[in-house]
């Protein structure tokens, strides 16, 4: 792989990584969710992640008191942890739906010619 290759890859990379934390807090802003759940809308919106991604990142929202989880018994298995958001976590949501929208905006107007 190039130098060149490898510096896309990285910076891909960075992008995804910096809107996953709002999708995640927008997903469960609709219904609770358990994690794999996550992962699969996550997917469907092409924000493709891992386990090894979403699971720690889970954790930090629930220890940063964005989210909360609950445990709930499964008929398909072991016990599962349901997210939701909190009052806390929605309302940094919409403050980040806010910029986000901005953003788009602007970025849209950029590269809009191209």
């Amino acid at each position: 792989m190039s130098d060149n290759e490898s510096l896309v890859k990285n910076k891909i990379k960075e992008l995804r990584k910096g809107v996953l934390e709002l999708a995640v807090l927008k997903i469960i802003s609709d219904s609770e969710r358990y994690g794999y759940d996550i992962i699969e809308v996550l997917k469907d919106g092409s924000l493709a992640t891992s386990e090894g991604t979403i699971y720690p990142l889970l954790t930090r929202l629930k220890n940063e008191g964005l989210i909360v989880y609950k445990w709930e018994e499964s008929d398909k298995g072991p016990p599962r942890k349901y997210y939701t958001i909190s009052d806390k976590g929605r309302d940094l949501m919409d403050e980040l739906l806010e910029e986000w929208r901005k953003i788009d905006s602007g970025l849209r107007k950029i590269i809009g010619g191209r």
